[in-house]
């Protein structure tokens, strides 16, 4: 186990003993983190806030209770995955069919619009970005955690409560369908 990992969970374990300081610590590490895995994934500045601002209030809810069974970054991302599975659920339908296709419409329009020259790195990011906000919801939270958590297959299968398989099919399919679309 590495050091930052160790430390998270002595910093979690401290602020359950009731020294405020080592939360303050744990909030300053990993907010950034939280916030651009609960942007990226809900897609909405707002509702990111909203899970942002409720995932921490787990955590300090849950300070007493706390084992350091997991990263702690496993933990506090699991909190905001299930968060995230729940506003889904309360919002349902998320999106019509009508704006699923002009959605697509609107990414197969900016695809032939781009010049036949090699793409810019802010280019092939956005086309990333796009690419990815079309996953079904959860290969995009497979491919996020991934990506930009660096989190293993075991990692994300704990996160998102399915088994290693799942996980491993889910970010197989993902992956897949992320190089076809910035293949075209």
């Amino acid at each position: 186990m590495d050091a930052a990992v160790d430390d998270d969970a002595t910093l979690m374990l401290a602020y359950a003993r009731g020294e405020l300081a080592a939360f303050d610590a744990l909030y300053a590490r990993h907010r950034g983190t939280l916030y651009r895995f609960l942007l990226r994934a809900a897609r909405d500045p707002r509702q990111a806030e909203e899970l942002f601002q409720e995932t921490w209030s787990r955590v300090i809810a849950a300070r007493a209770r706390y084992t350091p069974q997991a990263k702690f970054t496993t933990w506090l991302l699991q909190i905001a995955h299930n968060l995230l599975i729940d506003q889904h659920r309360r919002k349902r339908p998320l999106a019509t069919g009508e704006e699923a296709e002009s959605a697509l419409a609107n990414l197969a329009t900016a695809e032939h619009e781009q010049p036949d020259h090699v793409l810019s790195e802010f280019q092939r990011r956005r086309r990333l970005q796009r690419a990815i906000e079309q996953l079904p919801d959860e290969q995009r939270t497979a491919v996020l955690l991934r990506l930009e958590n660096d989190l293993s297959v075991e990692d994300i299968a704990e996160v998102t409560g399915v088994g290693r398989e799942t996980a491993k099919s889910r970010l197989r399919y993902a992956m897949n369908r992320l190089r076809e679309q910035l293949a075209e």
